[in-house]
């Protein structure tokens, strides 16, 4: 269970596009900040993905993931272009390969190929049409379809598969996805012949009668969404703050715990955060957690190009390795993970310290965005001073 959330400049505060994402996963497949510098590719080169290669392009661009380590492709992230991906496993009509390409193997190639939001989008449509999703996706074995938030500084799009049927929504002011399809009627964009094939299956009358997520979902979906279900929560959290969204608004969106979009579950837990602050001709900024739980963690600043510290190649890993970051907080934080909605004293006092050193890294974010004559290397210096510090203290409140 993950939520992906977006807004346009429509809905935040400073006119920009803000994507957040929490990973939900078996709470112990440690999640990796990994990253990959641009990088030349030999003719003919082969990448093999977590279930099955595929042709190598020539030039891959930077990428920072939140990369499951046992996978090729990762939960979230972005890449130099200003592009930043999440996807959500969804219940389908439609059956899932035995083999082909996980929903995160589409996300790390998307933005490893894609120059926009757009340019992505249709990456990805032309590598689940040639071959197809499939192949498990957690390490319990489970098969799934996918749903997929794709955004740049300028737009942003919903994709959502059902086997080899895939549709698009434009995002229109803002977005959020869950685990189940979202998409209603026809889309803006949809593969062709997919209304004939829902027909002809018996998933809806007519054409007028096709609507793609009561059509393809395999479980029964309400008309709207309320209000106690993660996708109800999440599309209130945005809808009732316009204008008003910011990074840091976003990082609070990700730590609701009524509804469980923070989850702390003793099996399935939010085992790694991304906030992407896009920003239209200027530096985008990144924030990844790093670490499970969003609640219990500091969300660390990155700009492109990546310099700075826990610099971690791309997985796939075989096994977990107990000096990452990522294992040492999962082992401090066993105290503080269950019932979350009840008040603990010390997980309070643990909470007030985690938010103290937040709030100073995104004021010093604040303070570096808010200079209009800094040049780009003085930004990208500053940044990785931010990080650094960021990482320090994440460090330190751990140990």
């Amino acid at each position: 269970m993950c939520d992906t959330y977006v807004c346009l400049g429509t809905y935040s505060q400073d006119g920009s596009v803000i994507f957040g994402k929490n990973s939900n996963r078996l709470r112990n497949e440690a999640q990796l900040i990994t990253h990959k510098p641009r990088t030349r590719h030999s003719k003919g080169e082969q990448v093999k993905c977590t279930h099955i290669s595929i042709p190598q392009i020539t030039e891959t661009a930077e990428i920072l993931m939140s990369q499951p380590y046992w996978i090729f492709g990762c939960e979230m992230g972005c890449n130099e272009y200003n592009v930043a991906i999440g996807n959500e496993a969804i219940p389908t009509t439609e059956p899932v390969k035995e083999t082909g390409l996980l929903g995160m193997d589409l996300i790390r190639l998307g933005l490893e190929r894609g120059k926009s939001a757009k340019d992505a989008l249709k990456i990805i449509i032309d590598l689940l049409e040639r071959y197809g999703q499939g192949g498990i996706h957690t390490l319990k074995g489970g098969k799934n379809n996918n749903s997929f938030i794709i955004a740049d500084p300028q737009e942003a799009y919903v994709l959502e598969a059902a086997g080899e049927w895939w549709i698009v929504e434009s995002v229109k002011n803002y977005r959020s996805i869950s685990n189940r399809i979202s998409i209603r009627g026809k889309g803006d964009l949809r593969k062709e012949g997919i209304v004939e094939y829902a027909i002809e299956n018996g998933y809806c009358k007519d054409d007028d009668d096709f609507d793609f997520k009561m059509t393809f979902s395999s479980v029964p979906l309400p008309e709207k969404w309320p209000l106690n279900s993660r996708e109800g929560c999440s599309l209130n959290q945005l809808s009732v703050n316009k204008s008003k969204i910011t990074p840091a608004l976003m990082m609070e969106f990700l730590r609701e715990h009524k509804v469980g979009i923070c989850l702390h579950g003793r099996s399935d837990r939010s085992v790694g955060s991304q906030v992407s602050h896009l920003r239209n001709n200027q530096k985008s900024l990144h924030w990844f957690t790093g670490s499970t739980i969003p609640c219990l963690s500091i969300f660390k600043p990155y700009v492109f190009p990546y310099e700075g510290k826990n610099i971690i190649e791309p997985g796939p890993y075989t096994e977990i390795n107990p000096d990452w970051y990522w294992t040492s907080h999962d082992k401090y934080i066993k105290t503080n993970v269950k019932k979350p909605k009840e008040d603990k004293p010390e997980r309070n006092l643990y909470y007030k310290e985690l938010r103290s050193v937040e709030t100073k890294i995104l004021e010093r974010v604040d303070t570096i965005i808010s200079n209009n004559n800094i040049s780009n290397n003085e930004f990208n210096t500053l940044l990785v001073e931010v990080n650094n510090y960021a990482w320090e203290q994440a460090e330190e409140l751990i140990r």
